[in-house]
């Protein structure tokens, strides 16, 4: 997976990077934009984190020990073909 840049996107305005540089080697915070707030609805996300957190035990515990070892066998042969 590609990894996220810890810049913010290219459409920022000159004033906002100039304020953003400044913060930062002031070692003060960034100043947010209001756009940067976090829209989600916080029950939504809630339950997804739930279900996040139960799902790969509970797939784990549905799985016989036989197909647990197939799924971790692919997946290292996967691994080691990428060397």
């Amino acid at each position: 997976m590609r990894k996220r840049s810890s810049r913010p996107p290219d459409d920022e305005d000159m004033n906002q990077a100039a304020a953003r540089i400044v913060a930062q080697a002031s070692g003060q915070p960034a100043p947010r934009s209001p756009e940067a707030e976090d829209k989600r609805n916080p029950a939504a996300v809630a339950l997804g984190r739930l279900g996040g957190l139960k799902g790969g035990k509970a797939r784990a515990h549905k799985l016989s020990a036989r197909r647990r070892k197939q799924i971790a066998q692919k997946a290292a042969a996967s691994r080691w073909a990428k060397k």
